[in-house]
C-alpha cells in the first residue's frame, strides 16, 4: 500500500470522484478529537513503517488516511477548523443557500444571507488554501472585508435589476451573486498565494520552489469549481419552488418553504460537491516552461531534469 497517494487512480474522473466523495463525506465533521488523533497515529505508523496494531487490515488504514486528511491541512499538517473542512461543505452550503434562496425578496435578507454565505466562504477559503506560509492578520481581515463587500454588492445590484423581470429570474439572482462573489471572494482570501507563490514540487516530491503562475492556475480551477458546486443547488430549487408556489400547497403551508429547499439543496450538494471538486486533480500540474523565468533558471541550475512540476491546488 502507498499511503501517501489516494486509493483510486487520479489520472481519471471516476477514481478523483471516488477519493472526493470519501473526502467530502459529512460524517467525517462527527468525528471526535479522539477520533482523529486514533486516526492520525495509525495513518502516521503505517507511512513510517512501523508495527501497527494486531487485527488493523487494509480497510482500517485507508480510512485512517481519509479520516486524517478530512481533518488536517496537506501542507501546514495543522488540524483546520472544523467549520472549513470540505466535509462540512453539505451541512453548511445546504443551510445557508436553502435560506439564501428561500429569503431573496428584501434588502436586510439579501444583506444578511449573503454576508453570512460570504463570511463561511471566506473561511473554507483560508482553511483550504494551498502552501504553508503564513498570513498576516492585517491581510486576511483586508481580503474578508473586500470579499465580503463586493459579494454582498453584487446582491443587492442584482436583485434591484431584477425586481420588474418575471418571479423565476428573481430566484436565480441568489446564484449569480454567489458565482460573481466566488471569483471576487476565492483570489482575495487567497492574495498572498499570488504575491508569493505556492510551492512546486518535482515528480519525486522534491519542492523546486515557489511559483505565482501555478497560484493563479489554482485559483482559477477552485473558483471554476466552486461555482459547479452552487450551480445544481441553486438553479435546481427554483424550478421545484416555483412549479410548488402556482399550486395550494405552500400556500396552505408557508412554513415549508424554507425546509423544502435546503432538502432539495442538501440533496444536490451531496453529489455536486464531490464530482465538481474531482473537475481538476488535487495535484496539479504545470510545465516548467510556464513557470516564472528565475524559477525556471533555479530548477536548471539545480541540474532537476524535469519537464512538468506540481503543486496541491486547495480546495
Amino acid at each position: 500500500m502507498d499511503l501517501t497517494q489516494p486509493r483510486w487512480s487520479q489520472d481519471t474522473y471516476a477514481g478523483r470522484a471516488k477519493h472526493f466523495f470519501t473526502v467530502t463525506n459529512p460524517l467525517n465533521v462527527l468525528l471526535s478529537k479522539k477520533d482523529l488523533e486514533d486516526a492520525r497515529s495509525l495513518y502516521m505508523r503505517a507511512r513510517n513503517k512501523e508495527k501497527l496494531p494486531e487485527g488493523v487490515n487494509e480497510d482500517d488504514l485507508w480510512q485512517a488516511k481519509y479520516r486524517y486528511e478530512s481533518a488536517y491541512h496537506p501542507d501546514t499538517k495543522e488540524k483546520m477548523f472544523i467549520l472549513g473542512r470540505m466535509s462540512a461543505q453539505v451541512p453548511m452550503n445546504m443551510t445557508i443557500t436553502g435560506c439564501m434562496l428561500t429569503f431573496y425578496r428584501t434588502a436586510p435578507a439579501v444583506i444578511f444571507w449573503q454576508w453570512i454565505n460570504q463570511s463561511f466562504n471566506a473561511i473554507v477559503n483560508y482553511t483550504n488554501r494551498s502552501g504553508d506560509a503564513p498570513i498576516s492578520t492585517q491581510r486576511l481581515l483586508t481580503s474578508y472585508v473586500c470579499a465580503t463587500t463586493g459579494a454582498v454588492g453584487t446582491a443587492l445590484t442584482l436583485n434591484n435589476l431584477t425586481k420588474k423581470l418575471p418571479s423565476l429570474v428573481g430566484r436565480y439572482v441568489p446564484f449569480a451573486a454567489v458565482a460573481a462573489a466566488n471569483c471576487i471572494n476565492i483570489p482575495l482570501m487567497r492574495s498572498r498565494e499570488l504575491t508569493s507563490g505556492i510551492p512546486v514540487l518535482s515528480d519525486s516530491g522534491e519542492r523546486v520552489g515557489e511559483s505565482k503562475n501555478a497560484a493563479k492556475k489554482a485559483i482559477i480551477q477552485v473558483t471554476f469549481s466552486r461555482i459547479g458546486m452552487a450551480l445544481p443547488g441553486m438553479a435546481i430549487p427554483p424550478l421545484v419552488m416555483n412549479r410548488l408556489a402556482k399550486g395550494n400547497f405552500l400556500k396552505r403551508y408557508p412554513w415549508m418553504n424554507a425546509p423544502i429547499q435546503v432538502g432539495i439543496v442538501g440533496f444536490c450538494l451531496a453529489f455536486a460537491t464531490p464530482l465538481c471538486c474531482a473537475l481538476f486533480p488535487q495535484m496539479s500540474s504545470i510545465a516548467v516552461s510556464k513557470l516564472e523565468p528565475e524559477l525556471q533558471k533555479k530548477i536548471e541550475e539545480n541540474g532537476l531534469n524535469v519537464d512538468t512540476v506540481y503543486f496541491n491546488k486547495g480546495l
